[in-house]
């Protein structure tokens, strides 16, 4: 009889395919696919169809020689962002340039009255004034009129400029004045206004213009005023160059959505927890109250909304009332959200305190047999729904040369951290946390201020260097690397990603050094964090410290260094921990399918 174990996961979709003979089990080849559509909704039937046709061909077997196919229980898991006190800033009749163009010219501080060039000849000795240059003014012309207006004792303090001038600009002025450049929304620049523009020295950030305080010396502010230009001085924050103009009604109005109240349902009492207290006392809460029966958030807040388009998207999928629909398991975690600043005409950003959220949604058979039934109606093939998810990865770990019971494994996937422990006699004990690879993927995009989610997938999975010459780069961790070949030199002075041979550049304004602590740290509060409470939730009398061995499964276990952040935390415990070779050459992939089909043998 030839079976397949399928693993539907939040990302993938694996197949074993094994021969069995009595007791006797031989596997013959396992498949691999992206899932279509949420785990654990009918979407699925795609993906398992590729991993089948990929196992199969494998085998030089056809998909009708397949007699049985096993089906994990799957428990879909969403990620979202709750912003804490999720502020929208809008700035009215009053604007800033904080755009940061990669080459300014020029360096200081000066403050004048906006003027087109053209007027440059009617000004009088000793106006101060900041000119705006349009891109149909060269370069060479633009600055022949500012050197004659310098020398008619007109105080020209600065210049604004459409095209990227402002180095060719400022090299040919008889004085130094700051420059911003690359101001592409040239024409929404208000004129005749009181403006203040700000250059800092390479590798310096500007000083004025990030500080409330420096702003209100300026422009001469109200303690009221200066209290609303601080969303401005925020979003100004690590630019090395700015403009701020003030207009005679210029205000800032701030819209606060509020960021809401996190309830927390166990099986005898209720907890809630505000928002704004982070991550920390919301995940102090969900301990507390362990384990979940549900969760919800209070009405027209930013949690409320997170949990309710939660609950709407998994009835949606699995044809359920959202009533009906329970959270089992949240995990938060502190992180940042770049915030657009309405009203500006650079695209400003400014950088929120968030929490981001994962919620599992709590499994039940009834969306899995809908499941099975459109796989046995578009497959061709009986299903059947096998056991809990950590418990056939335990069965499939026991596959890795070297483990013996008892032993516990961690399963890092892309919605889910799992853990299950099986004793001497074969009893197995397992959780199921909500929050893996794809939460670091969230926290990722969001803090670095990146919407690609392939860009942020590709961060996430591999290292990053400096390339510092065309023959050589700087890695992360502080090595050289040379080359005979000369790099592209598109890459040359960029941070790129080593992505399998090849170097791919990151956008201009991310360092090496932000880019190594973002998806380090996501890791660290995702991964490192769901492992322990994992744990601790299988581990006899709760204490890890009572587990030997700890085998880690699943995709995210590929990872270059998670693996390795949490067996350096779990050797504090005194446990051993490694990656799993499933089957002896599988790697770390394939426990649950694996797992699938020998549980089958087991009930046999």
């Amino acid at each position: 009889m030839i079976i397949a174990g399928v693993d539907i996961g939040n990302n993938t979709t694996e197949v074993a395919l094994a021969k069995l003979d009595g007791d006797e089990v031989r596997f013959l080849a396992s498949g691999i696919s992206s899932t279509t559509g949420i785990k654990g909704t009918p979407q699925n039937v795609e993906g398992v169809r590729h991993a089948l046709e990929d196992a199969v061909r494998k085998a030089n077997l056809i998909l009708k020689d397949v007699e049985l196919l096993r089906i994990n229980e799957a428990t879909p898991v969403i990620s979202d962002i709750a912003m804490e006190a999720i502020t929208e800033t809008i700035i009215t009749e009053s604007t800033m340039l904080g755009h940061n163009p990669a080459t300014p010219g020029g360096v200081g501080m000066g403050v004048g009255v906006t003027i087109p060039i053209f007027e440059l000849e009617k000004c009088s000795p000793g106006e101060e004034v900041i000119v705006v240059i349009p891109k149909n003014v060269d370069y060479e012309d633009a600055a022949k009129m500012i050197n004659r207006a310098l020398s008619k004792g007109v105080e020209v303090r600065g210049a604004i400029v459409q095209k990227d001038d402002g180095v060719l600009i400022a090299n040919r002025l008889e004085r130094k004045i700051p420059i911003v450049d690359e101001v592409k929304q040239i024409e929404k620049v208000p004129l005749g206004m009181l403006a203040c523009i700000e250059v800092a020295e390479p590798g310096y950030t500007i000083k004025t213009l990030s500080n409330p305080y420096g702003i209100a010396s300026v422009f001469n502010l109200t303690s009221e005023e200066t209290k609303n230009i601080v969303p401005v001085a925020r979003a100004l924050i690590g630019n090395r160059s700015a403009v701020v103009i003030k207009t005679p009604k210029g205000e800032v109005q701030e819209r606060k959505i509020p960021a809401g109240t996190l309830i927390i349902k166990g099986e005898n009492r209720t907890l809630t927890v505000d928002i704004e207290e982070g991550a920390e006392a919301i995940m102090s809460a969900v301990e507390g109250m362990w384990p979940l029966v549900d969760a919800e958030g209070t009405p027209g807040t930013n949690v409320g909304g997170l949990i309710a388009r939660i609950k709407e998207t998994m009835a949606d999928v699995t044809g359920q009332e959202s009533s009906n629909i329970r959270i089992q398991d949240i995990l938060a975690v502190d992180t940042l959200v770049q915030q657009k600043v309405r009203g500006g005409i650079a695209e400003e950003f400014s950088s929120e305190d968030a929490v981001a959220l994962a919620a599992m949604v709590k499994s039940s058979k009834l969306p899995m047999e809908k499941v099975a039934q459109k796989i046995e109606q578009e497959i061709g093939i009986p299903v059947e729904i096998a056991g809990i998810e950590a418990n056939m990865a335990v069965l499939g770990a026991l596959t890795t040369p070297g483990t013996e019971l008892p032993v516990a494994i961690l399963d890092l996937g892309g919605g889910s951290t799992d853990a299950a422990l099986m004793t001497k006699n074969g009893e197995v004990r397992s959780v199921h946390l909500a929050g893996a690879g794809e939460m670091v993927n969230m926290l990722i995009g969001t803090e670095l201020g990146i919407e690609d989610k392939y860009l942020v997938e590709d961060i996430k999975k591999y290292p990053v260097c400096k390339v510092e010459s065309l023959f050589s780069i700087r890695l992360e961790d502080g090595t050289v690397r040379f080359f005979e070949e000369p790099l592209d030199p598109k890459t040359f002075a960029r941070v790129c990603l080593l992505k399998e041979g090849e170097l791919l550049p990151l956008p201009p304004q991310l360092s090496m050094e932000k880019v190594v602590a973002v998806r380090r740290n996501a890791k660290r509060e995702v991964f490192v964090t769901n492992a322990l409470r994992a744990l601790s939730k299988v581990a006899p009398a709760g204490n890890i410290r009572l587990i030997d061995f700890v085998v880690m499964v699943g995709g995210s276990a590929l990872d270059f260094e998670v693996p390795e952040m949490i067996s350096d935390t779990l050797a504090g415990y005194g446990v051993v921990a490694g990656r799993g070779n499933i089957r002896g050459t599988e790697g770390p992939r394939n426990a649950v399918a694996t797992g699938l089909v020998l549980s089958r043998c087991k009930r046999k």
